[in-house]
C-alpha cells in the first residue's frame, strides 16, 4: 500500500522492543532483537517457518514472557502494566481462534468489550454501539444471529476481526489471519484491515506467509531469519532478490507488480530456467 499518508501519532500507541530473547523449555527463538512499531502504519512480519515470527508476535501481545529484554507499550514495561489496561490499548488475534460450540456472531464480538467491563459497569449502550459498528465495519451484521462454527472460513475470519475491533484498541496484532483461506478470501480480510487501519488509524502488526501479499499491504516490511531482523522498512527499499535468498534460501527475480509497482517476487526453482530467454527452449 505504498503511497499512503502517514497517519498523525498523536494518540497513537507506542509498541518497542529492546534485547528481546524469546524461547521455549530449552530452545531460543528469538535473541537480542530491537523493535520500534511505526504508529498508525500496517507493518508485515516476513521470513521462513521456525523463524520466530510468531514468537515475536505473542511476546509484543504479552501472551509469552521474555526471557531477557522488554516489550514497552506507551513507554512503559508491558508486563508490568495492569492486564485490563494493556487490552484497552492492545488486541490480539492469534492464529487459528476457535469459539465455543454454538457462539453465536454477536456473543463473539461481545467479548471484545469485557476490557472495559468492571463488576459496576456491565453491559451498557456505549458496549452495544462498539459491537454494532465492528460488525458493521466488517460487513457481518446480517450474519450477528449466526452460529460461528456455521460460517465460511471468511466469514469467521470476519468475525473474530470483528470482535478485535469492537474492543476498541488502536493497536492490533494478526498472526497469519489469512491461514485457510481461498485466495479471493485472503484479499477480502487484507483489504478490510487496510480499511480499517485507514479509517482508525488502526496500529497493525500482521505475521504473513505470502511475501507478495505482504509487499502489496504493508507500509512497513519486517523481515526475519533465525530469530533477528535482517531487514526492515517500505518493502520498495527493502525487498530484493538477494534479501529473498538469504531469508527463505530461495532464488528469485523481483519484479514491479504490475497493479500495485509493489516488489513481486517470482522464483526460480530446480526445475524451471534462469534466464527469461531459456523458458522457450
Amino acid at each position: 500500500m505504498t503511497g499512503r499518508a502517514a497517519a498523525g501519532t498523536d494518540g497513537l500507541p507506542e509498541l518497542a522492543a529492546s534485547g528481546l530473547r524469546l524461547g521455549y523449555d530449552d530452545r531460543v527463538v528469538v535473541d537480542g532483537l530491537d523493535l520500534v512499531v511505526p504508529p498508525g502504519r500496517i507493518s508485515v512480519i516476513v521470513g521462513a517457518n521456525a523463524c520466530g515470527k510468531s514468537t515475536l508476535l505473542r511476546a509484543l501481545g504479552r501472551l509469552l514472557n521474555p526471557r531477557a529484554g522488554t516489550v514497552t507499550l506507551d513507554g512503559k514495561a508491558i508486563r508490568s502494566m495492569p492486564t485490563r489496561q494493556v487490552a484497552r490499548r492492545l488486541g490480539i488475534l492469534p492464529q487459528s481462534p476457535v469459539a465455543p460450540e454454538g457462539l453465536t456472531v454477536i456473543d463473539l464480538v461481545g467479548r471484545g468489550r469485557s476490557p472495559h467491563q468492571t463488576w459496576w459497569r456491565q453491559w451498557s449502550r456505549a458496549d452495544e454501539e462498539a459491537v454494532t459498528d465492528a460488525l458493521r465495519a466488517t460487513n457481518m451484521l446480517e450474519h450477528a444471529d449466526r452460529a460461528v462454527d456455521e460460517l465460511s472460513g471468511g466469514q469467521r475470519q470476519r468475525a473474530w476481526i470483528s470482535m478485535a475491533v469492537a474492543q476498541r484498541t488502536p493497536l492490533l496484532l494478526l498472526d497469519e489471519p489469512t491461514t485457510f483461506l481461498d485466495l479471493a478470501h485472503q484479499i477480502d480480510v487484507l483489504d478490510l484491515i487496510v480499511d480499517l487501519n485507514r479509517r482508525e488509524a488502526l496500529t497493525v502488526v500482521m505475521v504473513l506467509h505470502d511475501v507478495n501479499q505482504a509487499c502489496r499491504y504493508a507500509d512497513h516490511l519486517i523481515a526475519m531469519k533465525d530469530g533477528r531482523i535482517v531487514a526492515q522498512g517500505p518493502p520498495t527499499a527493502v525487498l530484493t532478490a538477494e534479501l529473498v535468498e538469504q531469508v527463505f534460501d530461495l532464488r528469485c527475480q523481483v519484479h514491479p507488480d504490475p497493479v500495485t509497482a509493489t516488489p513481486m517476487v517470482i522464483p526460480i526453482g530446480r526445475h524451471h530456467a534462469t534466464e527469461p530467454n531459456q523458458q522457450n527452449s
